[in-house]
This record gives C-alpha cells, sequence and structure tokens, in this order.
C-alpha cells in the first residue's frame, strides 16, 4: 500500500505492507513477519540463560539487521551490545542509539578505516577484530587523526578456516603490538566457531567446539602470563552457546539466529536428540506469501520467489501445516505442492525462510503481529550495507 507522511514540510509517499491495527490477513505480500509473541519468549530465555551462566550477550546484529530488534534484546534480553559485520552495518546501529558494538570482522580499506574511527563520536564503545600486524597502525593512524580511542579483538581462527591467527605467540605479539599503539586498546579474543554451528548432531558440534576451547585457553594463559589478560573472551552461536558459557573460558556471547529461527538452524539436534525448533526455540520469522494461480490441480503458485529470499540454505518450510509443501522458486513465483488440492487463490501462508540472515536483508519492512493483528511496522534499518 502507498501510504502518505509528512517529512521536512513536504508531503511524501512510501510503499508498506502493513500498519499497526490492521488484520493480519489484509497485509501486503510477500513480506516478513514477526510473531511477537514468540520472539519476546526467544530473547527472554536466551537473556535468562546468558544471566544464570554469568554471560554477557552481544546479540548479532547481521541477523535481523534492525535497530528495534536490538533495542528489544537490549530491553528484555539484557543484551549489552551488538555484532555487526559490515563498517555500514555499524553506522546504522551507532546512529540509532546502540552504545557497545562490535565489528566482528577485518577492516582494511583505508576509507573504511577511517569510517570506523569515527563512529565513537556517536557516544558509543567500538571494538573491531584484526589478524594482522600492519592492521594495528593502520587502526592507530585513522583513531590518532579523528581524536577518537577504539577497541581491538584478536581474532582466533578456531576452526572455521576464514580469518584469524592460529598459535598463542601470534595473539600475544598482536596484543602487546595493541597497547603499544596510540588510541587503540587490547580488549580480547574474539574465537567463533562457525564451521560447526549448522552440524546435525550435538556430539559432533561438542567436540568441534572442545578442540576451540583448548586453543583459547591456551591463548588466555599466554597473555596473562605477559600482563595482558583479556577483558572479554567473545564468541558462540546459536547450536554452539551452552558449550562456551560452560568453558570457564569465555564470558560473552554471539547469538543471533535464536531469536528468529530459521529452517536450517531448526533442523539441527539438542543433547536429546530432538530438533532445537520444537522445543529449544520458537519460530518468529515467517515470510507471508499468498496463492496467485492454482490452474493446475495439484500445485499452487505464491508471491513469494527467489526475491524474497535466500535458498543457498535450502528451500522455506510451509509451517504449521503437512498437507502442502513448498518444493520449487523462481524469481517471483514459488510452487506449493497441494495434492489435494485444499489451497484456493488469495490463501495465505507462513513459510519459515532456509536462511534468515540474506532473507531479511532484501525486504524494507517487519511486520510484527500478535493475536492476529499488526502491532509494529519497523524498517530493516541496515539493510543492504554490505560495505
Amino acid at each position: 500500500m502507498n501510504v502518505t507522511a509528512s517529512f521536512e514540510g513536504r508531503e511524501v509517499g512510501f510503499d508498506i505492507p502493513a500498519l499497526p491495527g490492521m488484520d493480519e490477513a489484509d497485509i501486503q505480500t510477500p513480506c516478513l513477519i514477526l510473531d511477537l509473541d514468540a520472539l519476546e519468549r526467544n530473547i527472554v530465555k536466551m537473556g535468562d540463560y546468558a544471566r544464570a551462566h554469568g554471560m554477557r550477550h552481544r546479540v548479532h546484529g547481521k541477523m535481523h539487521k534492525s535497530v528495534d530488534v536490538a533495542r528489544l534484546q537490549e530491553r528484555l534480553g539484557g543484551a549489552v551490545g551488538v555484532c555487526c559485520q559490515k563498517v555500514s552495518e555499524a553506522e546504522v546501529f551507532a546512529r540509532g542509539g546502540i552504545k557497545d558494538i562490535l565489528v566482528s570482522n577485518q577492516v582494511r580499506d583505508p576509507a573504511k578505516i577511517d569510517r570506523l574511527a569515527r563512529l565513537p563520536n556517536y557516544g558509543c564503545r567500538v571494538i573491531v577484530c584484526i589478524d594482522d600486524l600492519a592492521n594495528v597502525a593502520e587502526l592507530s593512524a585513522a583513531a590518532v587523526k579523528h581524536g577518537t580511542n577504539l577497541d581491538v579483538f584478536i581474532e582466533m581462527d578456531v576452526g572455521a578456516g576464514r580469518c584469524g591467527v592460529i598459535g598463542a605467540d601470534k595473539v600475544v605479539a598482536l596484543a602487546q603490538a595493541i597497547e603499544a599503539a596510540p588510541n587503540l586498546r587490547f580488549a580480547g579474543i574474539q574465537a567463533y566457531q562457525g564451521a560447526m554451528q549448522h552440524m546435525d548432531r550435538y556430539e559432533d558440534r561438542k567436540a568441534k567446539v572442545d578442540a576451540a576451547i583448548a586453543m583459547v585457553r591456551e591463548a588466555v594463559a599466554a597473555l596473562e602470563a605477559v600482563g595482558l589478560k583479556p577483558e572479554l573472551v567473545s564468541g558462540g552461536g546459536t547450536g554452539s552457546y551452552y558449550f562456551e558459557s560452560n568453558s570457564g573460558v569465555f564470558n560473552e556471547l554471539q547469538c543471533g539466529s535464536y531469536a528468529f529461527m530459521d529452517a536450517d538452524y531448526g533442523r539441527i539436534l539438542d543433547k536429546d536428540g530432538n530438533r532445537i525448533d520444537r522445543g529449544e526455540w520458537e519460530n518468529a520469522l515467517f515470510i507471508l506469501t499468498s496463492v496467485m494461480s492454482h490452474a493446475k490441480a495439484d500445485k499452487a503458485i505464491v508471491d513469494a520467489g527467489l526475491k524474497a529470499q535466500s535458498v543457498d540454505s535450502g528451500l522455506p518450510v510451509v509451517f504449521g501445516r503437512t498437507d502442502v509443501k513448498y518444493v520449487k522458486c523462481s524469481d517471483e513465483h514459488g510452487v506449493v505442492e497441494d495434492l489435494g488440492g485444499v489451497l484456493k487463490v488469495g490463501d495465505k501462508l507462513r513459510l519459515v525462510p532456509g536462511h534468515c540472515d540474506p532473507t531479511c536483508n532484501v525486504h524494507d519492512w517487519y511486520v510484527g503481529v500478535r493475536g492476529g493483528k499488526v502491532e509494529v511496522v519497523w524498517p530493516v534499518s541496515a539493510r543492504g550495507k554490505a560495505y
């Protein structure tokens, strides 16, 4: 629908899928909807867990890219701040009033380093990850130029095989360089084992994390031996947070997908062999889609295709139904197998996306619903911030 609003003294129009007070049945599709009750229960549950285990929880903003969701996680779950993967994401959260921001990635381009060094002027703590000695001088020069201070994490490669250093000696050398650099402060270690988060079996994930914990423990001991005890040891995800929080080494979690829960994460198993979306976490994010054609007796065509979602982790799952199945998609169309002919044109379905992060990034709005009514409409604040 087109909504008219006043902006800087003039009337402007913009497209929005719903307005507060509308019935869920009247929401324009395809769009993202949030079950606010489920979302809030997930956030409270993780917050309670983190507090009970003496852990800080820094929520991952790259998952939802929303200042409003981050604020909800602070208010209901006691989140201490956010992780971002890009400087542009961090800028959005800084402008939105988030006071503790970790860029959980390396920043090497000179223009991006310059923007990063300006972020503390928003009144927030800014932490950035490094894995290369040359980056220390780059960050220091930019912080001195702008009269700001940056905290720095050393990223360890604990099994993901991407960024990060391996070996306690390299961690110590980087920490000493950071401490000696003007306007930088060594704040700790990032050790996120991303490669195992989606392994189905609990025992397989545990074995991978145990190896990571041993590497981090060695590095922390080496740092303490030279008087550089890390303030924070940060890591852990939706598939592993219980391992890091019981390690005696980590003190900060970086969980993201727990809040929304997608189909790929949902299939992994807990210690009792149950899917984590059948008790541990609830599905709170959905693509709402409408049947637009049923010209073929055995299939319904819906309006959520490739442009409404990411299918890198598999096709979406129709929520709460076993009589129909989403089986195929093209740019603008989704094919739903309907062997019993139970659907009709105009029917709406909730789809659980295969991968929430990139799916959220292709939408402008979240429509928050409760009891069949639209309660809030939130912008996907950092949508498209990939630089």
